[in-house]
């Protein structure tokens, strides 16, 4: 129960994160200084967790390439989705963000030549019939720009996902989460004198905003998984579609087309027979199965 009311905070970090993204960028403010203002929060936020889990010391590292590798997958992936959230509306841009799993599936078989079968290829065909029924391609229901950073976010997070569960075997996730920071702030720097410029003080307030509901959910969606598995948590994240709808109604007057409403059940079962399966079979490893045909 604490994992899942932890990832529940940590997943409302996150989707106020994203409605303050679209505010600040509707108020002209540039992706890029956005960016800089999610990512440099967040490292004095880190390292006054860092001291009340042991002091400084737990961020040493011996793979700072390994961190690069991560923040360079993760900064291409934070500009895919925060343009996503930019040019869609949020609850599209929350339900394209489900297809995660679908990719995690296929990477891992390219990847990691992992054994899939029916079931789990069933779900990511499933799935992309639900990106299908959103998208409307052709009817321009939604920006398809938008659209595909939508989707091409999820698979850096799919693929980010796998470079983390090597660098976990090693690194607390404290001290991944800072690198990253500390790694994507220096990579948005040289784009800062082309696209920062003076704002009004709501504007600074919404970009505080930002890094601190960005990083605290990152903390708490990270620290529900010292209570409770990934499979087992993992079905809260779609509480975020909930969220979006809500910020999207309040904010910007928007609510979700009816092809929204019938694509996303089909993206987010997917998605939970991903990950009830991944469950299992992780169970038959554990007492020492073979896995069924058609996993």
């Amino acid at each position: 129960m604490l994992a899942l009311l932890l990832r529940l905070g940590g997943i409302a970090g996150i989707a106020t994160m994203a409605a303050l993204i679209k505010l600040a960028s509707d108020r002209g403010v540039h992706i890029a200084e956005i960016i800089f203002w999610r990512q440099g929060i967040a490292i004095p936020i880190l390292l006054a967790y860092a001291l009340t889990r042991g002091g400084p010391g737990i961020l040493r590292t011996a793979r700072p390439r390994a961190h690069l590798v991560r923040s360079l997958y993760g900064f291409f992936g934070m500009v895919l989705n925060f343009g996503a959230v930019i040019l869609l509306p949020l609850a599209e841009a929350t339900t394209f963000s489900f297809t995660a799993p679908l990719w995690a599936v296929i990477l891992s078989t390219l990847i990691l030549h992992e054994r899939v079968g029916v079931w789990r290829w069933s779900s990511v065909i499933v799935g992309f019939v639900g990106v299908l029924v959103i998208a409307q391609p052709g009817g321009h229901a939604i920006p398809l720009g938008g659209a595909a950073a939508a989707l091409g976010g999820a698979f850096m997070v799919a693929l980010i996902s796998l470079h983390i569960r090597d660098l976990g075997r090693t690194e607390q996730a404290v001290t991944i989460v800072f690198w990253f920071a500390a790694f994507s702030t220096l990579l948005v720097l040289p784009a800062l004198p082309f696209s920062m410029r003076a704002h009004a003080p709501g504007d600074y307030l919404l970009l505080v905003g930002i890094g601190v509901a960005g990083t605290l959910g990152q903390l708490l969606i990270t620290a529900a998984l010292r209570f409770g598995e990934v499979s087992s948590v993992i079905v809260m994240d779609y509480s975020s579609l909930v969220w979006a709808t809500l910020y999207g109604w309040l904010f910007f007057a928007v609510l979700p087309p009816a092809a929204t409403w019938i694509g996303a059940p089909l993206i987010i079962v997917a998605g939970t027979i991903i990950a009830w399966r991944e469950r299992v079979l992780r169970k038959q490893v554990v007492v020492g199965t073979a896995p069924p045909t058609g996993t």
